[in-house]
């Protein structure tokens, strides 16, 4: 799956399947990991698989977002057309909608209480029940006292000078989260990846939200979580007041949820600056924020 996504491919595989789109202007768009993209026209964007050799999460994304985005207050990327494995290629590729804007971990949110609101709104009404065959969580969604393993995994072998914080600090925010109680309510519908560079920026504020790939059902803390990740200092009280579901059980896992993923990020921006495959410079400046957040903002 590796193999490299070229212009030429791109082209060849839209006058292939799908030729009325296959004069349009086509742009690679930079990062992206699991999928690469290509914006297609002004409208359109072309996804199509790199590292992620499962077909699932495109499927997933095809199946569900036409009946989620219509309920959604912000945009997102909707599948339009099906690309499907041809003798030019063995990847699947999917034509989504453009969600105009920068990826936060390359812009900065500056109006900090509109961003607020709008991710509040934005989870508030993406946290309803999900149906009975709903997606269920993978290797995400569980309490956090199931995840132990892979927070103290990233806590060491992140190195200590790029932590900028005591790990024991880290370590109180993740024991609590783990004996908070469990998510008793029914499960809700859960976009499960909200970091960074799966945002985007425009006029200082919070203007989309992209890769739906984990989409599942179950506790909303998974995304709640981003209330550190994303957003400015000091902005984590007004976005619970606003998202207004969270009680204080749930807000503890979020917070030690923030923390685990802060550390992820840290060491993707690690790896990066060690050039190590799948390394994401600007993730640990943005990972190293959003952990001062989450000691220094805990409600």
């Amino acid at each position: 799956m590796a193999s490299e996504i070229t212009a030429e491919l791109i082209r060849d595989l839209v006058r292939e399947q799908h030729p009325d789109l296959a004069d349009l202007p086509l742009v690679e768009v930079d990062g992206g990991w699991g999928n690469q993209m290509w914006r297609l026209g002004t409208d359109l964007a072309v996804r199509i698989q790199r590292m992620d050799t499962s077909p699932d999460h495109q499927l997933k994304e095809r199946r569900w977002l036409p009946f989620l985005a219509p309920l959604l207050p912000l945009p997102v990327p909707v599948p339009v057309r099906h690309g499907a494995p041809s003798a030019r290629s063995a990847k699947l590729w999917t034509v989504v909608t453009w969600v105009p804007g920068e990826p936060l971990d390359r812009a900065t949110i500056t109006r900090a209480a509109h961003a607020t609101d709008a991710l509040a709104a934005f989870l508030r009404a993406l946290h309803v029940e999900a149906p009975a065959d709903a997606p269920a969580g993978v290797d995400r969604g569980a309490h956090p006292r199931e995840c132990t393993g892979g927070f103290t995994h990233f806590l060491e072998s992140v190195d200590p000078a790029a932590l900028g914080c005591a790990a024991r600090d880290v370590r109180a925010v993740w024991e609590d989260a783990v004996a908070a109680p469990a998510w008793q309510g029914p499960p809700v519908w859960v976009h499960g990846d909200l970091h960074p560079a799966n945002v985007v920026v425009a006029d200082g504020t919070l203007a989309g939200i992209v890769d739906f790939g984990d989409l599942f059902a179950g506790d909303p803390a998974w995304d709640l979580a981003a209330a550190w990740l994303l957003l400015p200092a000091g902005s984590s009280a007004r976005f619970f007041d606003g998202y207004s579901r969270a009680d204080d059980a749930t807000i503890r896992r979020a917070r030690g949820l923030a923390a685990l993923k802060s550390l992820f990020l840290i060491l993707m921006g690690q790896n990066g600056e060690r050039g190590l495959p799948g390394g994401k410079p600007a993730w640990g400046p943005a990972g190293r924020a959003a952990l001062a957040r989450v000691l220094g903002d805990p409600l």
